[in-house]
């Protein structure tokens, strides 16, 4: 597994040598820091549709403890960060030196299930945009592919445990 960890790393690293998918990646990042772009995705979600509003912003709390949840489980794993040598130099600055699970995979996991559930729009705009910020962590080189694989996983199955509760006790599907 470490092996190839380090491999898919390397691999998608490489991606960031172009300019262009550079500076996306980076965007990417810092949108995702500390779960910003998918709370303020929630608190829009809670203003635009007022008749849920409860729902949306209780889907916004799961989101956030979601991201709180990858972060305990940083600081009790304590895996680094890749990088530190020649060409390996992450893209962008972190917020810590942990990297299992990836807070943002987390969130934007947590974001495409809650979310989704919620409109059809976010069912059909929110995972592609997931899925390019998980991907991103790697291509700025702060992640590797199992830390972004536990935080989605993380993050899916926090949203979809809270589910009941999201939805004000009523289950869905």
């Amino acid at each position: 597994m470490h092996d190839m960890d380090h491999r898919l790393l390397s691999a998608l690293r490489d991606c960031g040598s172009d300019a262009r998918v550079a500076a996306a990646a980076r965007g990417l990042s810092r949108a995702g820091e500390h779960a910003a772009l998918w709370l303020a995705a929630g608190l829009a979600g809670a203003a635009v549709d007022r008749e849920r509003r409860g729902t949306w912003l209780r889907a916004t709390a799961l989101t956030a403890a979601a991201h709180l949840a990858s972060m305990g489980v940083k600081r009790v794993v304590r895996r680094p960060r890749p990088g530190g040598g020649p060409g390996t130099e992450p893209l962008v600055r972190t917020a810590g030196r942990h990297s299992f699970p990836s807070s943002h995979a987390t969130s934007a996991a947590a974001a495409t299930v809650a979310y989704g559930a919620l409109s059809p729009l976010g069912a059909r705009v929110v995972p592609p945009l997931a899925a390019a910020m998980c991907v991103s962590r790697m291509v700025v080189g702060v992640h590797y592919p199992s830390d972004v694989a536990a935080g989605a996983a993380l993050g899916a199955v926090t949203a979809r445990v809270g589910s009941a509760w999201m939805n004000g006790g009523r289950t869905h599907g």
